[in-house]
């Protein structure tokens, strides 16, 4: 990958890239290293041409430009207004990025296709990945895609729905008694057999392989061209290491530099247990590792320490970071769904639930304009949503027995015509 390095974002030291990352080896610093490229943001957005499938039609900004891509069409996904849900939050122009309509129904395919083409010019001969689901399942599709065997690292406790789909890909899952032996065990098949790993195995966690972060700044892209060339006042995300966090925000940083947009959003960071909070509130120069005080519906962002490269993100953007809690989850899943068509994931419901906070205390004003990022689909941890339900018995097939049905059990009674 010729003109392509890895650079410190703690030191600003460049290595070659290559398929193992690990900690700066200038500094020691444990934090993710960024893509860099020869050519300047500017002109590699001067030269995109707006063709390709789905999010490669930005292939000239991304690091597999001239060569082959393991695609299922992926990106492209829709910016949607979403007014009733607004209003329920205090929000005149919110929009909604729907993630669930990418291929395996999650945005993690943007950091897979991006992964698995570098990954397969690397010469990689197997992909594996430290997963609770989503990354899991789209590198399984993207591997199966490229004709590449796949290893995903798991632990008791992760969604059904999505360890099926793991399963159906082809991909060999190996489930963990202890959730934190994930990435020492992937680490040491790294290192002994050279697998190509898109997910973090060091610890503490800087986040996944760079290249494939470098998918996520599709996101960007697409959000501002779908807003005619204008950024958003605010972006709001699930973030659990941070990876799309930050893929996003340099997409964002490259359209600027380009003159695309003519200034940034501030990005905010809806996590479960408060690491990247209290890094803001402490002005660490570190996340702190925070205790797992209860189980975690949102189980793909159930981290308990967040990564360097989100909160440098934070600080970049004048961002903010929002704890979201089972508390009032379900029911924001409920309300998106309700209000607008969209089931997301628990996970990818958290954006609700940090905007609204935000619109309480004040932080986001009611005439901002908010995009909120649907990361999944609500299929894929429906063990965790809705438990299992009982089968309802049948109604007898007359209309009286519909109707009472409908009125004195579903609290519904119909409009008659006319």
């Amino acid at each position: 990958m010729n003109g392509i390095a890895l650079q410190c974002p703690c030191c600003g030291a460049r290595q070659k890239m290559r398929a193992l990352v690990e900690d700066c080896s200038a500094c020691g610093a444990n934090a993710n290293p960024r893509v860099t490229y020869e050519a300047p943001a500017a002109v590699r957005w001067h030269e995109v041409d707006g063709s390709g499938p789905g999010l490669w039609r930005y292939r000239r900004m991304l690091p597999t430009a001239d060569g082959e891509i393991v695609t299922l069409n992926e990106g492209a996904t829709p910016l949607l207004a979403a007014p009733r849900l607004g209003r329920a939050l205090g929000v005149e122009r919110l929009y909604i990025k729907d993630e669930t309509r990418n291929p395996t129904w999650s945005y993690k395919d943007r950091l897979s296709t991006v992964a698995v083409s570098a990954a397969a010019r690397l010469g990689a001969k197997v992909l594996a990945t430290s997963s609770s689901g989503n990354a899991g399942a789209s590198l399984a599709a993207y591997a199966a895609r490229a004709g590449l065997p796949c290893v995903v690292f798991t632990f008791a406790g992760t969604a059904g729905p999505m360890l099926a789909q793991i399963e159906k890909y082809g991909a060999k899952v190996v489930p963990l008694a202890r959730k934190q032996d994930r990435w020492p065990m992937l680490a040491e098949f790294v290192k002994r057999f050279g697998w190509f790993a898109t997910s973090p195995y060091m610890a503490p966690v800087t986040g996944s392989h760079p290249l494939g972060i470098e998918g996520y700044k599709t996101l960007a892209y697409e959000i501002c061209a779908d807003l005619d060339g204008t950024c958003p006042d605010w972006v709001v995300m699930p973030v659990c290491y941070g990876d799309a966090l930050a893929g996003t925000w340099y997409g964002f940083q490259e359209l600027h530099a380009a003159g695309a947009i003519d200034r940034l959003p501030r990005m905010v960071a809806a996590e479960v247990f408060g690491s990247l909070g209290a890094a803001l509130a402490r002005n660490l120069d570190h996340v702190p590792d925070m205790a797992a005080t209860f189980a975690p519906l949102a189980v793909s962002v159930g981290a308990t320490q967040g990564s360097v490269q989100a909160l440098q993100v934070l600080r970049e953007s004048r961002g903010v970071a929002v704890p979201v809690g089972n508390d009032g989850l379900i029911e924001a899943q409920e309300t998106l769904a309700r209000h607008e068509g969209l089931f997301g994931e628990l996970t990818a419901v958290m954006p609700v639930v940090a905007i609204e906070h935000l619109v309480r205390d004040g932080t986001i004003g009611r005439d901002d304009c908010v995009v909120g990022v649907v990361t999944a689909a609500g299929l894929k941890d429906l063990d965790k949503s809705c438990g299992s339900p009982e089968a309802a018995a049948g109604v007898p097939g007359t209309f009286d027995d519909v109707s009472r049905f409908l009125s004195d059990t579903l609290g519904f009674i119909p409009a008659r015509a006319g």
